[in-house]
């Protein structure tokens, strides 16, 4: 016979000794009352009755059910007479064995299985997550947490479900929106030793972004990144400090610009010959291995430093003494920590901060990065500035030009260029170099064989060539830099055109022998190929850079039909003034007014559509901005050019060229338009021989 289910007051309820719950969680007691509050109690109790007391009873199961009614009652959530199911026993010996069993045989709820219902409750009733927060006594942020869970990616999602990642781990994937970003690294991590390391799901799912408390975050500021566009992955289960900043290349952008505007105020102030901003917390070796540095000089000690390291001298000369005696016990504890306390002293009056002369602070080199508190400052150690050799010619001005221009040259000084600037130009400019080395065998041959035997002949090397022969491409200066050029474009045409049918042979000889049954042709690419991907991304001025440039000489390259300054990868990196400097340079003074009034960011456009030849200027503004270039994406400087300005007739080639500039000559290239001698046919016939 089932026993009787009777409503009872929960004044006349309490919990009997024999429950078995001793312990509770109050969080987890707080979401009981909330609901019980919004939707009653859904479960009876279980209880016996108080002998001698009619109507009351000892409940034995369900104990945290009723102190969640009689909480509410006291807060007047519900009221005094509020009844509760009761399931009343008949035998009190089963009281113990049943609160177990309602206990122990609880089934925690998958999270999977929760999170989806937070979600059909809003999809369904139109609740907001604060609804539900309240409803069942959650945090707004715990609900928010759950229904971000609950968009997973489905592979991820599933796992949870499934039980084959915890809750812990499913967060973790939680901490991006990007679903696709989540399925990637989740196929990725798959069955690895990582799958489970929640620092390594994030680190990977955060690849191109940054927290928050990043330096460049902080130096930027929230509110400047997200007026540029900048996105935040609010990640609900962290702070604003680890949260996600996912557009990197918006938060690059905006510290190299206040990095480099704060490096210019400081080299005014200062007075230092030339500063370089670093959009990093460190400089990296490759920047500064090449320089020499400055070494300041000591400040004499004053008046009272040296009294007082003469009286540190005259109490450890005593100390000592006192020790050595032969009546004496030798240093005590209290000698050995006097003499520390004194030595240490001696040292901070001695190790004093290097001061530079103005003569060289005005010779010098100086660094700008971010510090761990996201604000500029300038690194410690300086160096030489590397002095500009001035090409042939460049020293022939009258005093009379230099007092003519003297206005102009002071409106148009050189943009000051930020280190991932110089980076990203030097970058662009070797691969104009290598599409063109590429597209030459013969070229290549020559070059790829000095290189080779260049570097082989020298004892430690040959660091001016600018090149990892061995077909390995260098690290690039700019991780994950995609230039988007003509040259990029003629680059994987080439890679794409290239015969591959020797390259699946699993043994290395048949590999061998497979290629070299290829054609002369499909060799020759290959060796253009292997050669041009050696080449560094080297900036101007710095060592190799000549090297460089004297290639792009020799192959006559017309940088101007191949490369054209844009918004994104120039104008936009500059200061405004810098852009209205180059309006005047290559147009007039009117030209720069025109524009001097437009915001930085239209003024960076319209310099686009300038510089390539797309604005209705005088014939002659046109040409000087069609053929301008900035010195970095030079491969050499023309005589005679002063200004900064590319006379076009000085440029013209000796051979017709095509749509993509490069010379039309015959299957590997007119061997003296490019000044190669004719020991290059016999290399190249060796070549076809060999096969």
């Amino acid at each position: 016979m089932s026993q009787p289910i009777i409503l009872v007051s929960a004044a006349k309820l309490a919990k009997s000794p024999s429950n078995v719950r001793k312990t509770s969680d109050p969080e987890a007691d707080a979401q009981l009352e909330a609901s019980i509050v919004a939707h009653g109690v859904l479960q009876n109790l279980i209880g016996l009755p108080v002998a001698r007391k009619k109507g009351q009873y000892r409940i034995t199961a369900g104990g945290r059910r009723l102190d969640a009614v009689h909480r509410a009652i006291e807060k007047g959530d519900l009221p005094t007479d509020y009844e509760l199911p009761v399931k009343v026993l008949a035998d009190a010996n089963d009281a113990v064995e049943i609160s177990l069993s309602e206990n122990f045989f609880k089934l925690a709820m998958n999270p999977a299985d929760a999170c989806r219902a937070f979600q059909d409750i809003i999809e369904t009733e139109k609740k907001t997550p604060a609804d539900i927060a309240k409803r069942f006594g959650l945090t707004e942020r715990f609900v928010l947490g759950r229904l971000r869970l609950a968009g997973l990616a489905e592979p991820v999602f599933e796992a949870l479900r499934e039980g084959a990642i915890t809750l812990d781990i499913a967060m973790a994937y939680a901490s991006t929106s990007d679903t696709a970003r989540q399925a990637s690294v989740f196929e990725q991590l798959g069955q690895g030793y990582y799958r489970a390391n929640v620092g390594e799901i994030r680190r990977q799912l955060a690849s191109g972004g940054y927290h928050g408390s990043d330096p460049k975050a902080m130096l930027v500021g929230r509110d400047d990144y997200v007026a540029a566009g900048g996105r935040i992955d609010a990640d609900l289960f962290s702070d604003d400090a680890t949260e996600m900043w996912i557009d990197g290349d918006i938060l690059d952008h905006l510290a190299e610009e206040k990095l480099t505007a704060a490096a210019e105020a400081i080299r005014q102030r200062e007075g230092f010959a030339e500063i370089r901003a670093v959009p990093a917390s460190h400089i990296p070796y490759m920047e500064t291995y090449s320089l020499r540095q400055v070494q300041g000089e000591l400040p004499p000690l004053t008046a009272d430093e040296e009294a007082r390291c003469e009286q540190i001298q005259s109490e450890l000369e005593a100390i000592e003494e006192a020790a050595a005696d032969e009546n004496g016990e030798g240093y005590t504890e209290d000698d050995e920590a006097r003499t520390q306390e004194l030595e240490a002293e001696y040292e901070a009056i001695q190790s004093r901060t290097p001061v530079l002369t103005e003569e060289q602070k005005a010779s010098a080199l100086a660094y700008v990065v971010i510090g761990r508190d996201g604000q500029p400052r300038i690194h410690e150690q300086l160096y030489v500035a590397p002095v500009e050799t001035p090409a042939d010619g460049d020293d022939d001005t009258s005093d009379d030009e230099d007092a003519d221009h003297g206005d102009e040259a002071e409106s148009s000084a050189k943009p000051v260029v930020s280190q991932r600037l110089a980076d990203e130009l030097a970058m662009m400019k070797t691969e104009l170099l290598a599409v063109h080395v590429a597209s030459d065998p013969r070229f290549a041959f020559d070059v790829g064989t000095f290189i080779m035997a260049d570097a082989a002949t020298r004892h430690f090397g040959s660091s001016d060539l600018a090149s990892e022969l061995r077909a390995r491409a260098p690290s690039p200066r700019v991780s994950g830099f995609e230039s988007g050029t003509l040259a990029a474009e003629e680059w994987a045409k080439l890679d794409s055109a290239l015969d591959r049918s020797w390259i699946d042979h699993e043994d290395v000889r048949d590999r061998y022998d497979a290629f070299c049954s290829l054609p002369d042709e499909a060799r020759a690419g290959w060796l253009g190929w292997a050669v041009a991907r050696t080449f560094d991304a080297v900036p101007a001025g710095r060592t190799g850079s000549v090297f460089i440039d004297h290639l792009g000489s020799k192959l006559a390259i017309d940088v101007a039909a191949w490369w054209r300054p844009t918004a994104k990868n120039y104008f936009d990196r500059i200061t405004k003034p810098a852009i209205l400097g180059l309006f005047e340079t290559v147009g007039t003074a009117e030209l720069r007014q025109r524009y001097a009034a437009s915001k930085k960011h239209d003024l960076a456009a319209s310099a686009e559509k300038l510089f390539a030849g797309d604005i209705l200027v005088e014939a002659e503004i046109k040409e000087r901005a069609l053929t301008w270039l900035p010195d970095a994406m030079r491969f050499e400087l023309i005589d005679g050019e002063a200004d900064g300005v590319i006379d076009a007739d000085e440029v013209a080639s000796d051979e017709p060229t095509d749509a993509t500039g490069l010379a039309e000559d015959s299957e590997f290239g007119d061997l003296a338009e490019h000044g190669a001698d004719a020991g290059a046919d016999d290399g190249m016939d060796s070549l076809a021989a060999a096969a």
